[in-house]
């Protein structure tokens, strides 16, 4: 017996331990407890702001959740613990632990609050102005270098030019709705809604429950878990990317792999961090005969986004494209968490360059997985892009607490793809192979 399977079963168990209410409570029980912490001890205005807000929602859900599994202990069919009421409680804790607090500091940096919303939500909306005004969202090196010292960071644009779209309304009016992080929220909860509908379409027939419940925990997982829920209430920007790469890998496994070349190539329009995942996509369509359908979606939006860009102004778009993000602009990124790689870069000998070698090897590994056992399914291939995301963000030189919200949200993910037959897809709406 190998670990994995072991491993597998054990979480099935802990998933559907009191249909699934067990795992409901102590998500949002010690989600409530990390708000908390935030609150009280945060260093970044935002976060602290989210926290005494969400501690509340995640509170309430986990009573409603309590309550859920009473209800259960007495009669296992009370119509209010079932699926359904599961996926009322989780509509209200993302409302109630995301929405709200966006809702709120977007208000009140209307109303003159200069701390109340993260440094990219200003990069994301200045780019949109920038597009609106020059034809392009980035800012060239010499116009950064000319920008006060303090100012330089907020004159990088490390994004792809889809991102400057989320910038537009705040161009036009200068409102609460119009801030980046409504945008994000709408955009994610749009892509999100299309992947459980097309999942549901495919378990309707055969009436999986088992499925749905594991639908409801990968939506959970991208909305309500702490890291997904302070990251849309205060920055946001990678949220609506991870959205659109739940949508492509729910489109691959209902069969259609032209929408998930889009989908995903919606995403590295936006993100450089769906290109690994259209990567992956692309090799699982070859192993359905339908690699140059995804492929089209997949790297053609990312072309199309970056072309007027490239002709406006190629040296503005390397410098924050490329320059920047490799450690080679005017200033570097402030993305410093603790994470291996950040350690090896920071305090080794040459540590940069053995923190560069180890992620090589890592990809290396990634590469030679995906030659000698392309993924088949789709529930492979959201397996090998978290687990594979999750080596990436651990070994990096700078990055982010908050990325985790990929390998995280993927991985849960892969358990709402899983279907009978889900390996042996056949085309639908005109996707063929």
């Amino acid at each position: 017996m190998t670990a994995a399977p072991t491993t597998r079963r054990g979480w099935r168990a802990l998933d559907s331990a009191a249909g699934g209410l067990a795992l409901d409570l102590g998500l949002y029980a010690v989600s409530a407890a990390f708000a908390a912490i935030t609150a009280a001890t945060s260093t970044l205005v935002p976060h602290r702001a989210w926290g005494g807000v969400a501690a509340i929602g995640y509170l309430v859900a986990a009573l409603a959740a309590t309550g859920q599994l009473l209800l259960r202990r007495r009669d296992p069919r009370a119509p209010l613990t079932g699926l359904r009421a599961r996926w009322a409680v989780t509509g209200f804790a993302w409302f109630a632990t995301a929405l709200l607090p966006l809702a709120w500091q977007s208000v009140e940096r209307a109303g003159g609050r200069t701390d109340r919303a993260q440094e990219e939500v200003l990069v994301v909306e200045e780019s949109g102005r920038r597009l609106v005004d020059t034809g392009t969202p980035y800012l060239g090196h010499d116009a950064i270098a000319a920008l006060p010292p303090g100012e330089q960071l907020l004159g990088y644009t490390p994004y792809q030019p889809g991102m400057a779209l989320f910038g537009l309304p705040r161009a036009a009016v200068d409102a609460w709705w119009t801030d980046a992080r409504v945008w994000f929220a709408v955009g994610t909860a749009l892509a999100l809604l299309l992947a459980v509908r097309a999942l549901a379409r495919r378990d309707r027939p055969a009436g999986h429950d088992t499925t749905g419940a594991a639908v409801l925990r990968g939506v959970q997982a991208a909305t309500v878990l702490p890291v997904c829920a302070l990251t849309l209430a205060t920055g946001g920007d990678d949220l609506p990317v991870l959205a659109l790469c739940l949508l492509a890998l729910a489109l691959a496994a209902t069969g259609r792999p032209g929408r998930a070349g889009v989908a995903v190539g919606l995403a590295g329009a936006l993100k450089l961090f769906a290109w690994p995942v259209a990567l992956v996509l692309i090799i699982w369509g070859m192993t359905r005969r339908a690699g140059l359908r995804v492929a089209a979606g997949a790297l053609g939006l990312p072309a199309a986004a970056l072309l007027p860009a490239l002709l406006v102004d190629r040296d503005a778009l390397v410098e924050n494209v490329l320059r920047f993000p490799l450690g080679h602009g005017l200033v570097t990124s402030p993305a410093q968490s603790p994470f291996p790689g950040h350690l090896i870069a920071t305090t080794l000998p040459a540590g940069r360059t053995v923190a560069a070698a180890l992620l090589l090897a890592a990809g290396l590994a990634i590469a030679v997985r995906l030659a000698r056992r392309p993924p088949r399914t789709a529930v492979a291939a959201a397996l090998i892009c978290g687990y594979g995301l999750l080596a990436a963000i651990l070994l990096m030189p700078s990055t982010r607490f908050g990325y985790l919200l990929y390998p995280l949200a993927l991985l849960v993910w892969a358990a709402a793809l899983r279907h009978p037959g889900s390996g042996n897809w056949r085309a639908k709406d005109g996707d063929t192979a």
